[in-house]
């Protein structure tokens, strides 16, 4: 049945309550450093993402993202993390697989320069790890994409309102 085969890949069953319940707490604690990184950044004369900035807006793809976190969440914490998970790979090996993988995948994707692929992948990597061990401890993998849409919102801030009320 569909149930099962949703199951097998996380987007089903496990403990919901508790996936969520983490990603909600790693997804605050993640955004409120995001957030305070990026005003250090910008207050010891750092430079706004002005190419994520124009790949967003100027490209329309701000619209995508919901889309962008679905995909790969099922992608890296669904289809890849479950299949290594049922061919017998250590958990914890299929955490830190999955999550270099969904980092490398991060650096190589955005048609931006080397520094903003590298923040991205830098930012990338914890969420690959704790959206792992969400998924291997409850089974389900909705907590991971609350965690990743929470990181999304904090990115989203970093680019378009916290250079703004810093420089004006």
């Amino acid at each position: 049945n569909n149930y099962g085969d949703w199951a097998k890949m996380y987007l089903a069953g496990g403990n919901l309550k508790k996936s969520l319940f983490w990603g909600a707490i790693a997804g605050a604690v993640l955004f409120v450093m995001d957030i305070m990184n990026t005003v250090m950044y910008y207050k010891n004369g750092g430079t706004p993402m002005a190419e994520m900035e124009i790949l967003l807006v100027g490209r329309s793809l701000i619209y995508f993202f919901p889309f962008l976190i679905l995909a790969e969440e099922f992608l890296w914490r669904g289809i890849m993390f479950s299949s290594m998970i049922d061919r017998g790979i250590n958990g914890h090996l299929t955490v830190f697989l999955t999550a270099i993988f969904y980092t490398l995948n991060h650096f190589a994707v955005a048609p931006v320069g080397m520094f903003e692929r590298a923040l991205m992948a830098m930012m990338a990597f914890p969420i690959g790890i704790i959206g792992g061990y969400i998924v291997l401890k409850t089974k389900n993998l909705w907590g991971s994409v609350l965690l990743h849409a929470i990181t999304m919102i904090s990115m989203l801030l970093d680019i378009f309102v916290i250079p703004k009320l810093i420089f004006g």
